[in-house]
């Protein structure tokens, strides 16, 4: 069985991939041993954002009163939530299948393993007792929890993202190893439950490299909430629900019904064959030009295994730009000057671009350019005491060159300022464009004057 493109693995990149290559008239086969959609729609972005929005609405039920409406004891169920949850990734899972049929393309549910490449370059795959031959590989394998060697966790139930969002059950306290972006969301999940939640992060700040000052007024958000977090601290050992934790040579233990560890995600490059190519590595994953070509010119890698950007909307993009390639009409290529980063907390906190503390490591000088969110006649209708921050930085030409927003819908208003970075428009030239009134997004037009 010969195709044009091969692909090995289901998920936003390799689906991406795979519609886009069909469309254009060439022959697909698409590998993915577990479900379509991968780890975004299937144990990530989704499913994660599908209950985020349930917390949401029964937080603004809790205080409706803010908005002189009366809802008197406001209660969930919390297996009905998970159920939604369920019912909403399988309605996506089958769209993404109905477009591989629509498009053509043939799925091949089970583990591939590249099995060699002649000297024409065909590459050969096997998956279970079938043999594949394609001109050209895309690698859209993905990434895996990264599990650190902490004493005593290989003997606790702990919970990775997988099993959090499996569980039909709300613990009464939980110990969350990791401040990142996936580590709080679910600490802005099941804190809106009412789950006692604690947050270990061994940096100094929570979300690693987004802007600090936004960082830190959404911590201060939710330590009024009740979240207590523990930053510059080192897990140490965890046994059971107890984690002991070490700052400064002091240690203490913090104990939680249940342990979710999200210290982060590495690119999958084992068993599926890959040593066989011999391939240039890139940080822990694979290197890849602007075409997303390999070290073999028609051998690919889009999404996580790339080691750069691990979001799955830069998967797409990567995936968009691999078949563009190979069918000849890839343009100026991929392009990571604008690839926004989203924390579906409530607030939400986004950003796009270069942010402060990168500026200033790098020497480079630039002009900030600040307003309260509270100056749009929308957000302050629609949040009541509530408050956030537009954040717009600006090169000393007056290029915009980064953007972060914290308060709602910085998800989607983020992407305003992510064509200004990426079309290198100056101040002068976002100004001039005509926002809706009333709207939260012309906060990022005033925010420049």
């Amino acid at each position: 069985m010969k195709y044009d493109v091969a692909i090995i693995g289901g998920g936003p990149a390799g689906y991406t991939a795979a519609e886009r290559a069909a469309a254009g008239g060439l022959s697909t086969v698409l590998f993915e041993k577990n479900a379509l959609g991968g780890v975004c729609l299937n144990e990530g972005c989704v499913p994660t954002k599908t209950l985020l929005y349930s917390a949401k609405v029964y937080d603004t039920i809790k205080h409706a009163a803010k908005y002189a409406v009366k809802a008197e004891n406001p209660s969930f169920d919390f297996p009905k939530i998970i159920a939604r949850k369920n019912k909403v990734v399988k309605k996506l899972t089958a769209g993404i299948r109905m477009k591989m049929t629509e498009h053509g393309v043939v799925v091949v549910s089970g583990e591939a393993e590249i099995k060699g490449r002649a000297a024409d370059g065909t590459i050969s795959i096997v998956s279970g007792e079938e043999m594949y031959e394609a001109a050209n590989l895309l690698l859209c394998t993905g990434s895996e929890t990264v599990i650190p060697p902490i004493p005593g966790l290989a003997e606790t139930d702990y919970w990775t993202s997988r099993e959090a969002l499996q569980t039909k059950e709300l613990p009464a306290s939980l110990v969350i190893i990791g401040g990142g972006v996936i580590g709080m969301e679910f600490a802005s999940f099941f804190n809106s439950m009412g789950t006692e939640v604690h947050v270990v992060e061994m940096l100094d700040k929570i979300l690693g490299p987004m802007d600090r000052e936004l960082s830190e007024m959404l911590q201060a958000e939710y330590a009024k909430r009740g979240i207590k977090f523990y930053l510059s601290h080192k897990v140490t050992a965890v046994h059971g629900g107890d984690v002991t934790v070490e700052k400064d040579g002091e240690s203490f233990v913090i104990q939680g019904e249940k342990v979710l560890l999200s210290v982060g995600r590495r690119p999958v490059t084992k068993g599926f064959g890959l040593e066989i190519l011999s391939l240039e590595p890139f940080r822990n994953g694979i290197k890849v030009n602007e075409y997303m070509q390999t070290s073999l010119p028609n051998v690919y890698a889009c999404g996580d295994i790339t080691a750069n950007s691990l979001l799955a909307h830069t998967a797409v993009s990567e995936a968009e730009v691999a078949v563009k390639h190979i069918r000849g009409k890839a343009g100026a290529g991929m392009s990571y000057k604008a690839i926004p980063g989203v924390v579906y907390t409530n607030p939400e906190i986004a950003g796009v671009g270069k942010t402060e503390e990168e500026l200033q490591a790098e020497g480079i000088p630039y002009i900030v350019k600040k307003l309260p969110l509270a100056f749009s006649g929308r957000f302050v209708a629609e949040n009541e005491q509530g408050n956030g921050v537009c954040k717009l930085i600006l090169a000393e030409d007056e290029t915009v060159i980064g953007a972060h927003l914290l308060g709602n819908p910085a998800s989607e208003l983020i992407v305003i300022a992510g064509l200004a970075i990426e079309k290198g428009m100056k101040a002068d030239e976002l100004r001039s464009i005509v926002f809706p009134h009333p709207t939260v997004g012309e906060i990022i037009k005033e925010a420049l004057y």
